[in-house]
């Protein structure tokens, strides 16, 4: 209920704002101010295309759109340097805030120390301005009070971060809680004596041309809803590594579980599709064997998983410790 109150809060924010540089943008374009009225129209369009304006929007080509936004709102900063640096000064006192917001923090703390550097230098070096001095004093306490921000916004996931039980982007439970959770399930399923099997998923990135990049790494929050919306409301989910997921089944024996892993795998094709990326997925499964414990079955699924992306990807493949049985593999929709 929180996340979801976060969410409605942040996208009523983000709404007004984009209303609001809007409204500064026709102001300043009736007013005579070009530069000033594209920088508006530039972060208008940063918010626009931003996640939070639209949560359900994850896909290609949004990220790309306010990156490119972004270029602009730099781009019209830089060329007011020529202009005067005094035409754009209180665009500059965002421009840490915003770029350790949309891109990498690397990037950002380049970006941002070319920019005001830069800044300072042209204001330096004008000449009849009277209040350069007061300007770049006080750019400088900006960027001070934008780096205390940051350096304590980071300060409290770090501190939050063994804390928090599901991961932020996909909403799966969190890697660090798999281990005890699978220990619990394991130690039920031998008490009870019923069945327990594990599926792994992943995207088959290692058939595509390029790297992961941020359109697919977008859309791995519908994924995690996906994956929620085709569990059972016992069965338990988690992110294991950057772009693959884990899902625990008790009760569920091996054939079982493969045939739930299929639907699934295929189900997160179709999404992959609906979105216009061009990946396959695939699945490891594992039942519980005498003598398994939590690692041990982890250790399975995954040599399972790397076993279908091995032999080409798009496929679930079921692991076998028999060095006489060999693994079971279901390849495109063998299972039904």
């Amino acid at each position: 209920m929180a996340q979801a109150a976060d969410k409605f809060l942040l996208n009523r924010l983000s709404r007004a704002s984009f209303a609001g540089f809007l409204v500064i943008a026709t102001l300043m374009a009736l007013l005579g101010e070009p530069l000033n009225a594209a920088c508006a129209a530039a972060v208008a369009g940063l918010i626009v295309s931003g996640r939070s304006f639209h949560p359900g929007r994850t896909a290609r080509p949004w990220p790309l759109i306010q990156k490119l936004f972004f270029a602009v709102f730099i781009f019209l900063i830089t060329v007011s340097f020529w202009t005067g640096p005094w035409v754009l000064s209180h665009w500059l006192y965002g421009l840490v805030l915003i770029s350790f917001a949309l891109i990498p923090r690397a990037a950002a703390a380049l970006t941002a120390t070319a920019v005001l550097v830069l800044g300072i230098t042209a204001a330096t070096l004008a000449e009849g301005v009277t209040e350069r001095h007061q300007m770049i004093s006080a750019l400088i306490l900006t960027v001070f009070l934008s780096t205390v921000i940051i350096f304590l916004h980071e300060y409290k996931a770090r501190q939050l971060a063994p804390l928090r039980r599901t991961d932020k982007l996909t909403q799966a439970a969190s890697r660090e809680y798999l281990s005890a959770d699978l220990h619990r399930e394991i130690l039920r399923s031998e008490r009870e004596g019923i069945d327990l099997s594990i599926i792994m998923v992943g995207l088959d990135t290692h058939t595509s041309d390029s790297p992961p990049d941020a359109d697919i790494r977008s859309i791995l929050p519908a994924v995690g809803r996906y994956l929620h919306s085709h569990i059972r409301d016992f069965d338990t989910y988690y992110r294991s590594a950057d772009l693959q997921f884990l899902v625990i089944l008790p009760g569920k024996a091996t054939q079982t579980a493969a045939t739930r892993a299929e639907r699934i795998r295929k189900g997160l094709v179709a999404l992959l599709n609906t979105h216009e990326i061009n990946l396959t997925v695939s699945a490891g499964v594992v039942g519980l064997n005498i003598g398994d414990d939590a690692k041990s079955l982890q250790h399975s699924a995954a040599h399972a998983l790397r076993r279908a992306q091995q032999q080409g990807g798009n496929q679930t493949q079921v692991y076998s410790n028999s060095a006489s049985a060999p693994a079971q593999s279901y390849a495109q929709g063998a299972l039904s």
